[in-house]
């Protein structure tokens, strides 16, 4: 039905390619921060010859430069570092990564079961003596042995690394947190308390023993912090699929021509030059050049383009596209990295690599936090015992500080703020990834919009029927087009009127690259012959096209636009415009992002003066026209380099790449499997609208996870001078921690208010 399409495929740019020989991958196990990936990406660049990225979101490192022989060195790399490594089998998933979620869910589920009556019967127990029991100490200590113990193991293996190492983090703080509150609790009732009350700030409010155990502080610090970390390993989890995704649309079998016969090889056997065989409903095996047959290919995955793409001999495929009506022999050009498929994929790899470098905020601040706070514990200790006083209000004082410091309120601020906003945009359609979205929404000033599919619904729809004579051009043109599975046929046929009579058809022949024709029998009429089809299709039936129908058809190919000519027995009965039609929400939209304060740019492979056309009908401040599939990462490179932050709304497999070269990508959810993966944000509510909601929760959810940040650290450096003093025995060091938990949880809260058209 349309104009065959003779543009080659794009040429692959050699540069994308550089160092695929020498190139290993290794799935990466053991990284508990963004810290953990700088590390390792340092102990690799330090290999002769080798440039290496770690991605902390995918946990996997790309080592260039060094040949797959020698994969094994970068393994022993990572393992000196005191990490996992194994090298990526191609066409396999590795399972480390699930099964990391799992182990993190047991922990967590055990931990939560244990903390809950340990809490209260622990604070029950302590505070009212007459309900003690003898041994009850012992009881409740043993019933945290699991939690401190088992549940907290991988801080406690994180810190113990790390330790050997020569270096601290988050878990560093956690575990000597953990393990002192524990530890505390054991000697306390080995020891014994002294006679009296503890007192409270100089108050006698608690009885005896009450500053002896502190297991529901070990315990509730476990169960949070495994809460933070099950939360954030499940919002990394899509991150690993892109790759996955993109080679699952590649065949793995080729039928090749070989001696004149069909022979299935498995797809690394085919080489350039060769002959394959492409049947209706399969799949183009690599890219390459039609040398027998015509048929329509379905590129709608690779350029997000709803109308098939009619071939003949002498025209480019590119491999993964669907190969719709007719049987093709293609010669191979192009095979393996070089396609445009795995050009594709390597620029989606490259791009979620570069994102390796962006570190979360609690990392930040626990890079500099927690040295402090060990010094600060150690001169604590050393202060009291030289000041004179006994070992216990010496170590009281610096467990107080331990446990007081213990980042609990970091470690939620980002994971509870990250449930509640991705819980309410759930709700709202709107599917936030992690926390790498939240941060890139802060500072996103740049809107990039994809048209085919996310400006429009991506289905043809009748837009206007001209007349050129008195004969009813839709009635003739849907009668040959009714069986069609062509999307402009299925378009013309659905602009029937509701109970239109069918009209008798016969002898119908598709045209490829021009049409249809037929034979059709009014209800009240003599058999006529139709044709339906492009100027093509018109002057081979021997009908002269009007100026006016010339004007027409170069008009609608000038706005995005597709005019199909029906002509009845020699003589042009009229023509028909069909178009992809425009979202109603997608102006509304547009002016809502404007109204925030972003720029918006439409991008599309369409026509200059058609991209232009959209644009002034949905309001976007600029248009980038003419953009081939993989130029698109390219257009959202060039505006970083300006200076720009941005994102990317699309939802082709044409997008993957520029979804995840851009700051922030959103993908709707109508689009491909690749492009949601490849996405920080998937929208599926319907209307556009949900695109400026996405970016206002987004920021409303950082600037929450900000303000609980600033709150817990600014708790921490009030509170442990105090603790330093003195002033604050591991009792109340706990209980006041836990408050700090609670504010932030409580402020995290505060996002299930948000609605629709919110900033």
């Amino acid at each position: 039905m349309t104009t065959p399409d003779t543009r080659p495929a794009p040429a692959v740019d050699p540069a994308v390619f550089d160092g695929l020989a020498n190139r290993v991958e290794l799935d990466i196990s053991g990284m508990t921060c963004a810290a953990c990936a700088a590390r390792i990406e340092k102990k690799l660049n330090k290999m002769p010859g080798v440039r290496a990225t770690v991605n902390y979101a995918t946990e996997r490192a790309v080592v260039l430069g060094l040949p797959p022989a020698r994969a094994a060195d970068a393994v022993g790399v990572v393992e000196a570092a005191g990490y996992g490594a194994t090298p990526v089998v191609e066409g396999e998933d590795s399972e480390g990564y699930t099964d990391r979620v799992g182990m993190l869910w047991k922990r967590l589920l055990v931990a939560a079961l244990l903390t809950v009556p340990l809490g209260d019967v622990a604070i029950v127990l302590a505070l009212a003596p007459q309900m003690r029991f003898p041994g009850w100490e012992w009881v409740l200590i043993v019933s945290a042995l699991p939690v401190v113990f088992w549940c907290a193991w991988p801080f406690h293996k994180a810190a113990w690394r790390n330790l050997r190492h020569g270096a601290t983090s988050m878990d560093t703080l956690v575990s000597l947190g953990i393990l002192a509150a524990f530890t505390w609790s054991v000697a306390s009732t080995i020891l014994g308390s002294p006679p009296g009350e503890t007192t409270w700030f100089g108050y006698g409010l608690a009885p005896a023993g009450a500053d002896t155990l502190y297991l529901e502080v070990a315990s509730a610090v476990t169960t949070f912090l495994l809460a933070g970390r099950y939360v954030e390993a499940r919002s990394k989890a899509s991150a690993r699929g892109v790759l996955s995704a993109l080679g699952k649309l590649a065949p793995t079998t080729a039928c090749v021509i070989r001696d004149g016969r069909e022979q299935v090889v498995p797809i690394g056997e085919l080489g350039c030059g060769e002959r394959f065989l492409v049947r209706p409903g399969e799949t183009v095996a690599t890219d390459g050049v039609v040398v027998v047959g015509s048929s329509a290919i379905d590129t709608s995955m690779m350029t997000g383009e709803p109308v098939p793409r009619e071939v003949t001999e002498g025209q480019a495929v590119w491999g993964g596209t669907l190969n719709t009506t007719g049987a093709l022999i293609v010669e191979a050009t192009r095979v393996g990295a070089h396609t445009q498929l795995a050009q594709l994929a390597t620029l989606a790899e490259q791009a979620q690599a570069r994102k390796a470098a962006v570190q979360t905020l609690v990392d930040k601040v626990v890079g500099v936090f927690v040295p402090a706070v060990l010094a600060l514990a150690g001169v604590t200790l050393a202060v009291w015992l030289l000041s004179g006083a006994g070992p216990r209000p010496a170590f009281s004082a610096a467990l107080s500080v331990l446990i007081i410091a213990c980042p609990c309120a970091l470690g939620l601020a980002t994971p509870t703020a990250l449930m509640v906003g991705v819980g309410r945009g759930g709700q709202l359609g709107i599917l936030i990834k992690g926390p790498d979205a939240l941060e890139a929404s802060g500072t996103i000033d740049t809107v990039v919009l994809d048209k085919t599919g996310t400006l429009t619904t991506g289905t043809m729809t009748l837009e206007r029927v001209v007349p050129f004579g008195e004969m009813d051009a839709l009635a003739y043109a849907a009668a040959v087009e009714r069986h069609s599975e062509h999307p402009i046929a299925r378009a013309v046929v659905a602009a029937l009127p509701a109970g239109a009579a069918e009209w008798d058809v016969r002898d119908v022949r598709a045209v490829p690259g021009q049409g249809a024709i037929g034979l059709v029998t009014p209800p009240s009429g003599a058999p006529a012959r139709v044709a339906v089809g492009n100027a093509a299709l018109i002057a081979a039936e021997g009908v002269r096209t009007p100026p006016e129908a010339e004007a027409l058809l170069e008009d609608a190919a000038e706005t995005a636009r597709t005019a199909v000519l029906v002509a009845v027995d020699g003589r042009l009965a009229g023509a028909l415009v069909v178009a992809d039609a425009l979202k109603g929400s997608a102006p509304d939209a547009v002016a809502r992002l404007r109204a925030m304060g972003l720029r918006t740019i439409l991008l599309t492979g369409d026509r200059q003066r058609a991209a232009d056309a959209i644009g002034a009908e949905v309001g976007v401040d600029e248009v980038i026209a003419g953009v081939l599939p993989t130029e698109k990462a390219a257009v959202i490179e060039r505006l970083q380099a300006e200076g720009r932050r941005v994102a990317m709304v699309g939802d082709g497999i044409n997008d993957a790449a520029a979804l995840a070269t851009a700051n922030l990508g959103l993908a709707v959810l109508t689009g491909t499997e690749v492009a949601l993966k490849s996405a920080d944000i998937i929208l599926v509510r319907q209307t556009l609208d949900v695109v400026p909601d996405a970016l206002a929760l987004a920021r409303r959810t950082l600037r929450t996870i900000r303000g609980n940040l600033v709150w817990a650290f600014a708790y921490n450096v009030a509170a442990l001078p105090l603790a330093a003093l003195g002033l604050l025995n591991p009792l109340i060091s706990g209980f006041a921690m836990s408050l700090s938990s609670v504010f932030v949880v409580t402020n995290s809260m505060r996002l299930r208010r948000f609605t629709p058209g919110d900033r």
